[in-house]
């Protein structure tokens, strides 16, 4: 069960949070092997995510992490650096990896997206999944921003894909169609930008580990 969820503070501020439990308290072993490629995604992200670097890079960094781990469970083939580059990891992520966030969930975007995640020096992308990217502009101190990777497995997207034969040499669709019937994952955390580096917002972090979460399914 995927919950997108956040909430207001009395100043107005919001928060924006996404976790994915299994309904019977157990991840099957399948669940925790896509499962633990989101939690890398997300992790990795806010290693990279500071001051200086563009949220972009950040994405597609993250989307290599992505691509590797479908890789390893072979649902993936070929050179991972490639297969980002040609698109082929939006598949099972067609959306970007995050947005800006303050007074509403999605900060000022009603102005124009690419007033806001965008500017002069990164400007969006038409490719597919990185068209969906809201945030890809170069971070400073002070931006709030989600961190929120996911792993989908959507049949008419897989369907449409081979038929096509789109991004083929990257994709093993023969595997891929055995994981139409798992839905999908995602994991979402706030994040500020630091002096340094990033952290997460708040206090203390909502249980996000396979460990953490079966034992808060189960008590």
């Amino acid at each position: 069960m995927l919950t997108d969820a956040g909430a207001e503070l009395m100043n107005y501020y919001c928060s924006d949070h996404t976790r994915t439990v299994p309904v019977g308290g157990r991840f099957t072993s399948r669940q925790r092997d896509v499962y633990s490629i989101v939690l890398a995604c997300h992790d990795k992200a806010l290693e990279l995510a500071r001051p200086g670097v563009t949220y972009m890079s950040v994405h597609l960094d993250v989307c290599k992490v992505l691509a590797q781990g479908l890789k390893d469970l072979g649902l993936m083939k070929g050179d991972v650096e490639e297969a980002v580059a040609a698109g082929a990891h939006a598949l099972f992520l067609p959306h970007g990896l995050g947005h800006m966030m303050g007074l509403d969930v999605h900060d000022m975007e009603d102005l124009g997206q690419c007033h806001v995640g965008y500017d002069d020096e990164v400007r969006p992308s038409t490719q597919f999944g990185l068209a969906s990217l809201r945030m890809g502009r170069r971070l400073k101190e002070g931006f709030v921003i989600t961190d929120e990777p996911g792993c989908y497995f959507i049949p008419a997207l897989i369907d449409k894909w081979r038929a096509e034969g789109t991004n083929a040499s990257f994709l093993n669709f023969d595997a891929i169609d055995k994981f139409k019937d798992f839905g999908g994952i995602r994991l979402e955390d706030d994040i500020l930008i630091t002096a340094d580096g990033s952290r997460f917002t708040g206090e203390k972090r909502i249980p996000i580990t396979i460990d953490e979460v079966e034992d808060i399914m189960n008590r």
